[in-house]
């Protein structure tokens, strides 16, 4: 059964920059789209990025354009979620995540990783 394991998130200060990293294993991920979504205390979990398995078309929800940057390498069967300029209100768990197709609705796919801690704090 295909598994996503994310990895990278830690403590940085505002301003500051993480790559994530979401490899795949027991599937080979580049034959589909890989979404990246995020959840804070309290909040339901939200999308912030997805990547089509072409690598063709890309989405960003607003919070995150120009700021943040996925992209995948499919020869690694990993892909990443650079994130710059990162601001305390982006403090989260991350989760990668596959399905069929691009969606901002976390149940339209159906592999999910256990999530990487992200926290932006001085």
């Amino acid at each position: 059964q295909g598994q996503l394991v994310e990895s990278g998130g830690g403590l940085v200060q505002p301003g500051g920059s993480l790559r994530l990293s979401c490899t795949a294993s027991g599937f080979s991920s580049e034959y589909y789209p890989i979404g990246w979504f995020r959840q804070a205390p309290g909040k339901e979990r939200e999308g912030v990025s997805c990547i089509s398995s072409s690598g063709a078309d890309i989405y960003y929800t607003d919070s995150v354009k120009g700021r943040f940057t996925i992209s995948r390498d499919d020869a690694k069967n990993t892909t990443y979620l650079q994130m710059n300029s990162l601001k305390p209100e982006d403090t989260a768990v991350y989760y990668c995540a596959t399905g069929p197709v691009c969606s901002w609705f976390p149940w339209e796919y159906d592999t999910w990783g256990q999530g990487t801690q992200v926290t932006v704090s001085s």
